[in-house]
């Protein structure tokens, strides 16, 4: 069991880190941590996803909540459920990315609020390693709910297309068809890898490794597309590929999606978050189109609780999630979708054209190092670049006239990761190599 609590979820090789046992023990603890007791719960095509549903779900009901069963969906459909259907948590049964053998729980409260190591993966643990359990004065119900006709009519009530775009969508033989399910007959789509498979025959469902596009890239090419769409396991995250086969940072694809929104939403006090690791060219899109920039923390337990403070209507951030104050302040790709298409009608342009403006800026990408100790490195760092504007709030960021960069930690892993952006490529790669010395040592 040790090992699988993680900072945003909890994750494990099924069956020896993560199986039946442990999982009825989660649904009882997530009652009990929660005084739950309508719990809604989706899963993903692994094989072992079905197993783990049904021994979560005889923990929740033995401790005397009702599950609703929402079958397979994707992690953006069980967070419109929670919403919709007022349930006290949920639980999608998933792990995303990782590979066949891997598993897992991405748990939240009401309205679709994430629950992270610091909010109550922590106590959840506690509760798992104990196993005492209060005796509950009833036995909870079991009841199926399918969501997809209802996601997908608050999917299209966005959209507002005057043609048919030409979409090739790689599906990574997973979630990804379920999301856009609803949505798909507003498209011509080429499908690619659609058939559900959690062994991940074709590639890794991960957007952010930029190899596992490149099928995706060739097609959009070969078809003459108006975009691509590569969807990630779970399909809470999504990789966009413009008409001519490049990769759209995903900083930017938050630039495109925010100038979507104010067009709509009008202008001056619409709240846009963006993640801190962003271009200064999403600040000054938010900014030129009439919103209001607030940079946010990593994390979509930081973001989605900042976005609530601010009353923030849309949120990106760079690993590709991205958040609509419309479905419960959490992620929805099928809604990334429509507001890029909607883009691309209302402005007459192909999306090559609208993210060309955007690339002013030359960045070093974000860059991983191991690192035994990290206190030492973070204060010679401060020290050095004392003169630049410097802030913390996720890690050290400081900002320069022509250049700027953030060092932080991983929160999931022993890292110490910078990205540095400069208006000049020969200013990012001298403070990028400057950086990475003080760092590696």
């Amino acid at each position: 069991m040790s090992g699988i609590f993680k900072a945003y979820d909890i994750r494990g090789v099924y069956p020896e880190q993560l199986d039946e046992n442990i999982a009825e023990r989660i649904g009882r603890a997530v009652v009990v941590f929660l005084k739950a007791k309508k719990i809604v719960v989706g899963r993903d095509m692994r094989p072992h996803s079905l197993p783990l549903f049904n021994a979560l779900a005889k923990g929740i009901t033995e401790q005397g909540a009702d599950v609703i069963d929402l079958g397979m969906c994707s992690t953006p459909m069980s967070y419109h459920a929670n919403g919709k259907l007022g349930a006290d948590a949920g639980v999608m049964i998933t792990a995303s990315h990782n590979t066949a053998e891997w598993n897992g729980f991405k748990i939240c409260r009401e309205q679709a609020i994430p629950i992270s190591g610091a909010t109550g993966i922590a106590d959840i643990e506690a509760l798992v390693a104990k196993n005492e359990w209060p005796k509950p004065e009833r036995t909870g119900t079991i009841s199926a709910y399918d969501i997809a006709k209802e996601y997908g009519a608050f999917l299209r009530s966005h959209a507002k297309m005057d043609r048919k775009l030409k979409v090739v969508v790689d599906y990574a033989n997973a979630m990804g068809s379920y999301e856009i399910a609803g949505i798909e007959d507003l498209f011509e789509i080429i499908p690619l890898y659609k058939k559900l498979d959690g062994t991940f025959p074709n590639h890794e469902a991960n957007p952010l490794h930029t190899d596992t596009l490149n099928a995706l890239r060739a097609k959009v090419v070969e078809v003459g597309a108006d975009f691509g769409a590569g969807f990630d396991g779970d399909a809470d995250r999504c990789g966009f590929v413009d008409d001519k086969g490049e990769i759209i940072p995903m900083d930017l694809f938050t630039a495109l999606i925010a100038q979507d929104i104010l067009s709509e939403k009008g202008q001056g006090t619409v709240p846009i978050l963006y993640d801190l690791r962003s271009s200064w060219a999403v600040r000054e899109c938010i900014q030129e189109n009439g919103g209001k920039p607030i940079m946010s923390r990593v994390g979509h337990a930081f973001i989605k609780a900042q976005m609530r403070e601010y009353g923030a209507v849309f949120a990106g951030e760079l690993s590709g999630h991205y958040y609509f104050k419309e479905n419960y302040v959490a992620e929805s790709q099928g809604l990334a979708m429509i507001k890029l298409a909607n883009l691309i009608c209302r402005k007459k342009k192909p999306v090559s054209e609208l993210v060309a403006p955007l690339r002013k800026y030359f960045s070093s990408g974000e860059i991983n190092s191991k690192v035994a100790d990290v206190k030492p490195i973070l204060e010679r760092i401060k020290t050095k670049y004392s003169d630049g504007h410097m802030f913390e709030l996720d890690g050290i960021s400081v900002e320069y006239s022509n250049w700027w960069f953030n060092v932080r930690s991983s929160n999931t892993e022993p890292l110490l990761r910078l990205i540095v952006e400069a208006k000049d490529k020969e200013t990012m790669e001298e403070k990028r190599d400057e950086l990475l010395k003080i760092i590696r040592g």
